[in-house]
C-alpha cells in the first residue's frame, strides 16, 4: 500500500534510510519536515503494517518543471519487487506534479541500485537519460564525500506523469 507520509511515520523512515546504505542518515527533524511541509511529494509503502519503502523529492523553486527524487529507499525484505520504481510512478501521478515534464536526482558514482533504477525507469519510458556532475568531491564537498552525478529523465511521456 503507497500513501503520503505522516508525522509519525518519522522514526520507521529514520531507521529504513539507516537500513539501506550507502544513504545519508537525515536528522529525524529532517524527515520530520519531509513528513509534514512535503508529504505531498514524498509516499511510503507498507506491507503488513512495516514500513518498508520512502521515496522523498521536492519540485526546485527554479525548475518547477523537474520532480528532483532526494531519496529513495526500500528495506531488504521488499527488494526484488519494482517497489522503487512503481512509488516514484504513484508520486508523479500525484495531481501535486501536474506539469512536470523531467525526473531529476543525484547519484554517486558508485551506487549500482540507484543507476540501475533510474537508467531503468528512462529506459521503461523509452525516455532521454541525461548525466552530469553536478556537486564535485573536491569543488562541493572538500573531498568529504563522493562526486554527485545528476540523472535527468525527460521529457517523461503522458503515461508516467498526471
Amino acid at each position: 500500500m503507497f500513501r503520503r507520509p505522516v508525522a509519525t511515520d518519522g522514526p520507521a523512515i529514520s531507521g529504513l534510510i539507516a537500513a539501506c546504505p550507502p544513504l545519508d542518515p537525515n536528522s529525524a527533524y529532517c524527515n520530520l519536515l519531509q513528513c509534514t511541509d512535503f508529504a505531498d511529494s514524498c509516499i511510503v509503502a507498507e506491507c503488513g503494517g512495516a514500513l518498508v519503502g520512502w521515496v522523498s523529492g521536492y519540485r526546485p523553486p527554479a525548475a518547477p518543471e523537474d520532480f528532483f527524487v532526494w531519496q529513495v529507499a526500500v528495506s531488504p525484505a521488499a527488494r526484488g519487487q519494482r517497489l522503487a520504481g512503481r512509488m516514484i510512478q504513484a508520486l508523479l501521478a500525484r495531481p501535486q506534479q501536474a506539469g512536470v515534464t523531467h525526473l531529476t536526482t543525484t547519484i554517486t558514482h558508485d551506487n549500482r541500485a540507484s543507476w540501475a533504477l533510474f537508467e531503468g525507469l528512462a529506459q521503461r519510458w523509452n525516455a532521454p537519460f541525461e548525466k552530469a556532475a553536478r556537486f564535485e568531491r573536491d569543488a562541493h564537498f572538500a573531498g568529504a564525500h563522493a562526486t554527485e552525478w545528476q540523472a535527468r529523465i525527460g521529457p517523461l511521456p503522458q503515461s508516467a506523469r498526471p
